[in-house]
């Protein structure tokens, strides 16, 4: 069994099986990143996905290759990653070498080494660009942490001047609320992931090149996403009950720049409020306080974020409770309660976020 393998040594050698011929270079906030692949129709799927983020410089800090393969073997000892909470399926493995990780995908059979200075995603990219996708916003993730930055699982946008994070417990609807809010105006920030960071007193929001991904109903509540669907689905999921619509377990993505312009998504704000949903599908008034989380700490687990496998740093720790609470000490924290209203909702938060 090869239970020593190095990624110094894995990645070049692959890279030289299957050498890349196509390149694109990526401005995410401060980070340049160049992506390297063999594959054409990923190339093409990349630069569409990517388009507001483009850049033309030959410069990059970062390099990612990913390469069309088929599925990479590799005899090690790879150790399961236990699914989260809720669910049942396995859908990743992980092996730690002596100069990086090698993650494993059970279900795509794609494979990704890092470490070493080398970022490698390899299988059947063309068949799975979101995984390639995800592949390159995880090494602008790690970049941000490595330097001082706390994960969020949060969603944000700009209204005017003014940043706003949402988050919620899972099925809230905070991509639901962006873009309801993108909609009225505000610029689109992030969709799922969110870093916080101080930065000369100021506290600063990095969002993920990642546009929403959303379910049916989300879609036929806004005019302005109805052209992701085909006539004959519009039909179809307009006719299904309420419930059943809110549960569909289908989902569409959303590209920022297709639908609102490229200029609607930028990844960085000064960060101005958080909002934590905490509502119910029930017939009952809004209600949007403000909190301190000091007194709340049951609101933090639906804004904390553990990085997963794609963050290894051998210097870093796992932030407490406290370092959120600390970072978030002078920006206003609004719990809203009551029955679901995204109308409503998006109304309190521009009053709240006002000047």
């Amino acid at each position: 069994m090869l239970t020593k393998p190095r990624i110094a040594d894995l990645a070049p050698a692959l890279t030289a099986k299957y050498p890349p011929q196509m390149e694109l270079s990526l401005r995410l906030a401060d980070l340049v990143l160049r992506v390297r692949t063999n594959s054409g129709p990923l190339y093409t799927e990349l630069v569409r996905y990517f388009q507001p983020f483009l850049e033309t410089t030959t410069q990059a800090d970062v390099e990612i290759l990913a390469l069309q393969s088929p599925a990479l073997e590799l005899d090690v000892p790879f150790r399961i990653k236990p699914p989260e909470p809720g669910k049942t399926k396995i859908k990743e493995e992980w092996f730690d070498t002596e100069d990086g990780r090698i993650v494993r995908k059970r279900i795509t059979g794609m494979v990704f080494l890092f470490g070493a200075g080398h970022h490698l995603a390899i299988g059947d990219c063309e068949a799975n660009p979101n995984q390639v996708i995800n592949f390159v916003n995880n090494r602008f993730l790690e970049y941000r942490l490595q330097r001082g930055g706390l994960l969020a699982h949060a969603a944000a946008v700009i209204l005017g001047d003014r940043g706003l994070a949402l988050a919620g417990f899972s099925g809230m609807g905070k991509s639901t609320l962006a873009l309801h809010l993108v909609t009225d105006g505000a610029t689109f920030v992030s969709n799922d992931r969110l870093v916080i960071a101080r930065s000369n007193g100021t506290l600063q929001a990095f969002g993920v090149a990642k546009h929403p991904r959303i379910n049916p109903g989300t879609i036929l509540a806004n005019p302005k996403l109805q052209v992701l669907l085909s006539e004959e689905e519009r039909q179809r999921f307009a006719a299904l009950p309420a419930d059943a619509l809110w549960s569909l377990e289908a989902k569409y993505d959303a590209p920022i720049h297709e639908l609102f312009g490229p200029e609607r998504f930028r990844l960085t704000t000064p960060l101005h409020g958080l909002a934590i949903l905490n509502w119910r599908r029930e017939q009952a008034p809004l209600s949007v306080q403000q909190v301190d989380l000091r007194d709340r700490p049951d609101l933090l687990p639906a804004f904390m974020k553990d990085p997963g496998l794609f963050f290894l740093s051998p210097t870093w720790q796992y932030p407490s409770p406290g370092d959120y609470i600390t970072a978030l000490a002078d920006c206003p924290v609004f719990e809203i309660t009551g029955g679901v209203d995204f109308a409503a909702a998006a109304h309190r938060l521009h009053q709240e976020l006002a000047p």
